[in-house]
């Protein structure tokens, strides 16, 4: 108990930091009311049970979208209803989920706005994706006797230290979650570590080879070289969600292998699209040519065409079709310690992987992607100008990496089936004759 008072002293200490935060943050102000809590959204068919979607921002939702599928299928009389917290969250479930959930934002984790909204919602169910632990949303919940289940559970390294250092606290957090569906054994073997019982935590693997490999079948990327001002003739290096620190490695390596290679081409995706400006001029820096994406289209590119070049993705949510356009991809978050992002993104289109040592995030995923010959992990800069190197020079090479990690995503999938298969072993009594056989 002692713990969640700490934790409210906290929270409600912290408010005017809080709303001072989210008003001067520009991406933030859009829905300003929701996330103080002041304002309630619209409830998607009044009368119908709301399944209750938490995911934090793209990633998650992009991750979680073939489940909030399959939900809608099962229970066709609910609604569904998607929580972001971020700007990029409500434009992936636009996107992703249109005409199948609404969209909402998460009020900040004050006791008052989270009771006031789950009292309007009165939700049949509430689903968190990944590691979304809310210690007064999840308390709120459980007093309104609403199962809670986490979904494609992690906890990194650096979360389940902390954890650990003030376990009694999350064991009470962790006890609300009525079912703990984990991506990997290492998960689950966490969570047990912190006090939930055995019954409640099932190891089902990871959504995101379910996306991955629904997303790449039969299809090919909705964007072409052409746009992107990039000649048959040349090879594209794509360096995908990179970080500070990142990028100048990334540079250096494409000067060097510039000598012995002229046609290739970088593309850099900065993870923060605001750090545009800053990564162009890096680029100049480096005495090279940058190019926006989104300003492609206004240059003359023929001026560019067999020269060096590198482009800057400068826009939300392409990134995962321009890995279908790579010779050789990159995926930061991994030269530094960050602690990598999706890995499986280029794999799904047939793509060799490279990343760094930093791999907590996505541990499994990059071990698989390893041993199965889909990727390669460098211990730092110093081994990626090899690799390159290497990739240029061998075209065979390249394509049965890119093989084994596009078989790696295949060979993995039916993870939804099997979090389907506990969630409606849950939800199926509590939706009673709303759910399709």
């Amino acid at each position: 108990m002692m713990g969640y008072v700490l934790y409210q002293i906290l929270v409600i200490g912290c408010a005017p930091f809080i709303i001072l935060s989210l008003l001067c943050k520009k991406r933030c102000r859009r829905g300003l009311l929701q996330r103080l809590g002041l304002r309630l959204p619209n409830i998607p068919a009044p009368g119908q049970p709301v399944l209750w979607v938490h995911a934090v921002s793209f990633g998650e939702v992009a991750t979680v979208a073939p489940l909030v599928r399959a939900l809608h299928d099962r229970y066709p009389a609910a609604s569904v209803l998607v929580s972001t917290i971020t700007e990029t969250g409500r434009e992936a479930v636009e996107r992703h989920l249109a005409g199948i959930a609404t969209h909402c934002y998460l009020p900040v984790d004050w006791p008052w706005a989270i009771n006031r909204l789950i009292r309007h919602l009165h939700p049949a169910g509430f689903l968190l994706v990944e590691t979304e632990l809310w210690p007064n949303l999840l308390r709120v919940l459980r007093r309104h006797d609403v199962p809670a289940v986490l979904v494609n559970g992690r906890l990194s390294s650096r979360s389940f230290q902390w954890y650990c250092l003030v376990r009694p606290f999350f064991h009470r957090v962790l006890s609300c979650l009525t079912l703990c569906l984990v991506q990997s054994e290492r998960d689950r073997h966490r969570f047990l570590r912190l006090g939930v019982p055995p019954e409640r935590v099932y190891r089902t693997g990871n959504m995101k080879f379910d996306q991955s490999a629904m997303l790449s079948e039969g299809l090919e990327p909705s964007i072409t070289l052409h746009m992107l001002g990039v000649q048959p003739s040349e090879r594209l290096i794509v360096a995908g969600s990179t970080h500070e620190g990142e990028e100048e490695a990334l540079l250096r390596c494409y000067k060097a292998l510039l000598r012995s290679f002229p046609r290739a081409i970088l593309l850099l995706a900065p993870r923060h699209i605001e750090r545009t400006q800053q990564v162009e001029a890096m680029v100049q820096r480096y005495g090279l040519t940058p190019l926006r994406r989104s300003q492609l289209s206004a240059f003359p590119i023929d001026k560019h065409i067999g020269q060096p070049r590198v482009i800057v993705l400068d826009s939300r949510g392409e990134l995962a079709q321009i890995y279908g356009l790579a010779y050789v991809t990159f995926v930061g978050g991994t030269l530094v310690p960050i602690g990598g992002h999706n890995l499986l993104e280029p794999a799904r289109w047939g793509k060799p992987v490279f990343f760094g040592p930093f791999t907590d995030h996505c541990l499994d995923i990059a071990e698989l992607l390893t041993k199965e010959g889909g990727g390669v992990q460098v211990a730092g800069e110093a081994d990626l100008l090899p690799l390159l190197v290497k990739a240029f020079h061998d075209h065979a090479w390249v394509e049965t990496m890119g093989k084994a990690a596009q078989q790696l995503v295949h060979a993995h999938r039916g993870v939804v089936e099997r979090n389907m298969h506990y969630l409606s072993i849950l939800l199926d009594p509590l939706l009673k004759d709303r759910a399709r056989p």
